[in-house]
């Protein structure tokens, strides 16, 4: 079984193979998922510099960056959080492009028990997507996947 499109997998490593460039990740709803996928790509170590998993705002503050104030405000789930994560992971490994996801797999009060997460998909120091995606799986995991998978699409489209 296949967790991820494989297609659009090899779509992705061809691509940054194709331009020599790599890709580092930064997530916490995700759980890994991202880095998972990325590292079942054909020759992923030609282009993966890796990534950190961060769930909680003294772990984003230390390793990615994070302004701390602003984290505590917002349970750590915003846009302006995704940024710092995707900005901060390409410094760390040397990146070409960096993503960084924040969000909800789970319905808690903080979220107004909702399903969404933040992202943000930067190229050479610049954001140039970011969103928010709503999932309405039924399973933590199913949200997880959802997202992973969706943003997988959405940088994507924007390799081109």
């Amino acid at each position: 079984m296949e967790l991820f499109d494989k297609n659009l997998l090899i779509k992705i490593g061809k691509y940054l193979k194709r331009k020599e460039e790599t890709i580092a990740v930064a997530e916490s709803v995700t759980s890994g998922l991202l880095q998972y996928a990325f590292s079942n790509i054909p020759d992923a170590t030609d282009f993966f510099q890796g990534g950190l998993t961060a769930y909680n705002v003294a772990q984003k503050f230390k390793h990615l960056q994070v302004e701390p104030i602003h984290a505590l405000a917002v349970n750590c789930v915003s846009p302006l959080v995704a940024e710092q994560m995707a900005l901060q992971v390409c410094h760390i490994f040397g990146a070409h492009w960096g993503i960084g996801i924040t969000g909800y797999a789970t319905l808690v009060p903080e979220s107004g028990n909702k399903l969404f997460a933040y992202f943000a998909i930067t190229y050479k120091e610049k954001i140039i997507l970011k969103g928010k995606l709503r999932s309405t799986a039924e399973t933590p995991s199913g949200v997880q996947l959802y997202y992973t998978q969706t943003l997988l699409q959405k940088l994507a489209t924007v390799m081109k």
